[in-house]
């Protein structure tokens, strides 16, 4: 199905945040309205794209006509006031099931909220929901239809795969079901979702949001992550879930700038733009409409002022990519080791493969990748010195078909996502065109520590002189 409608074929559900927001302000619409036109999309999409495990219609609702009652009265607590947004299901709601895709956690009644989910609804914004996920969001790179819960789809194409583990998330913010969504990056899976859906998808700098009310994944990669429509909408969350949390030791005290204003004011006229183009020894051959979507637009930023010339990583990417994974492997099953000795029956194949794979990863091989590591990060962060920003292609591939695991593994690791999990540099994965298919493709925007700003105008400033994306998809 590669059907597309203009966003307003979708209604308000079509709006991005920016958009609502506005109207909002202006009175044109409500929160009651905007809720009820994401609740009806969500129940003409679930059957076909399995978006959702739980929807809370009822408590929507009913914030809904508070947040209007405020807003109609002078109170507007800011610009996510009245907006309805969904999180994957590995972040905990107070009152509300978190199941993380789980047998093991079908029956988990979240005892406290999340702490950036809390910032969200201080703010106004109003929860929809838990989204799809890969069980306790990870697992082996592959899709195997054993959990609990349907496998989502791809609202470009149901027949195809949505990239994981935020597997809910992207397709919830490309098929409208959701203004905006929650997802979690450890190896890609805030931007493998966003690349695979045709959306906008920020893994920030490692510290810059916390986690705590976050199940974990890998302590030392875990990041959280807004999913969105346009990089306005995505500043608009961002300055709401940034910041030092006394709850989480792993946060950093960094200022949170006003991105947005930040995004409008930004130029990139005079920055210094890299593009990679080889990735080294090892490294996947990318698709040409990848490569050659990300060459167009360093050539539409060059034609805004920027000087675009070709940057090249200290290593081959395999290295980020081999790196992450013992690392990965090894945090992983210490966080799971109790119930896949006792309940490994109840996991699903994915997620047991990697427990297999990541109990016989020795300390000392552990120890030497986050040795490696901090060399790779280093490297990295003096290759990142000349530039202002440095592009890439997201994936090697457009979103694959299911069926063919060997296929749909490799989406997730022959990606270039690793590289800043290990590094913990921010990235952003920005919608770049589409293949001779209608499939998106996307580019990530990487930056130095704690500019998520930088990558924000970048994308800003190629979503105003060529966004592709004039439609939604209409599955």
């Amino acid at each position: 199905m590669n059907r597309m409608e203009r966003g307003p074929g979708l209604g308000l559900s079509g709006l991005s945040v920016t958009e609502a927001g506005a109207r909002l302000r202006r009175g044109e619409v409500s929160p009651v309205d905007l809720v009820d036109a994401c609740l009806s999309r969500i129940a003409a999409t679930q059957d076909e794209l399995n978006l959702y495990i739980t929807v809370l219609d009822e408590t929507a609702r009913t914030k809904a006509v508070q947040a209007e009652m405020e807003i109609r009265r002078g109170r507007l607590r800011g610009p996510l006031h009245g907006i309805p947004f969904a999180v994957k299901d590995n972040y905990h709601v107070k009152g509300v099931l978190t199941t993380a895709g789980s047998r093991l956690m079908l029956d988990h009644m979240a005892e406290e909220t999340a702490t950036i989910i809390a910032r969200l609804e201080a703010a106004g914004a109003i929860l929809l929901g838990k989204l799809n996920t890969w069980e306790y969001g990870t697992g082996n790179g592959e899709v195997h239809h054993d959990l609990p819960f349907p496998v989502a789809r791809n609202p470009w194409n149901p027949d195809r795969f949505t990239g994981g583990s935020s597997t809910g998330a992207g397709a919830a913010v490309a098929a409208g079901a959701a203004m905006f969504a929650l997802g979690s990056d450890t190896g890609g899976s805030v931007r493998l979702p966003a690349a695979a859906c045709g959306v906008q998808g920020m893994k920030a700098t490692f510290g810059r949001i916390s986690r705590k009310g976050m199940l974990p994944n890998c302590w030392s990669s875990d990041v959280p992550g807004p999913l969105t429509w346009t990089a306005e909408d995505n500043a608009l969350v961002l300055s709401m879930i940034c910041g030092v949390d006394p709850l989480d030791e792993s946060t950093r005290d960094v200022p949170v700038p006003d991105f947005a204003a930040g995004l409008r004011a930004g130029r990139v006229e005079g920055m210094r733009i890299g593009v990679v183009r080889d990735f080294g020894e090892g490294a996947p051959a990318f698709q040409p409409a990848l490569a050659e979507n990300c060459e167009r637009m360093a050539k539409v930023l060059e034609g805004l002022g920027a000087v675009v010339e070709e940057a090249r990583l200290p290593a081959p990417l395999p290295a980020y990519r081999n790196t992450l994974s013992v690392i990965n492997w090894s945090e992983s099953y210490s966080i799971h080791e109790k119930d896949f000795l006792e309940r490994h029956h109840e996991m699903g194949f994915a997620l047991r493969d990697k427990m297999m794979s990541g109990s016989m990863v020795r300390a000392a091989d552990y120890l030497a990748a986050q040795r490696y590591r901090r060399e790779l990060s280093a490297a990295t962060d003096a290759m990142m010195q000349s530039y202002d920003a440095v592009l890439m292609p997201t994936t090697s591939m457009v979103a694959p078909a299911f069926g063919d695991n060997d296929v749909v593994r490799a989406y997730t690791y022959a990606a270039t996502t690793s590289i800043q999990n290990v590094t913990g540099h921010p990235a952003f994965a920005v919608a770049s065109g589409f293949d001779d298919d209608g499939m998106p493709t996307s580019v990530q925007i990487t930056t130095k520590y704690f500019d998520e700003l930088t990558a924000l105008v970048v994308a800003h400033a190629w979503e105003r002189a060529a966004d592709p994306r004039e439609a939604r998809p209409a599955a």
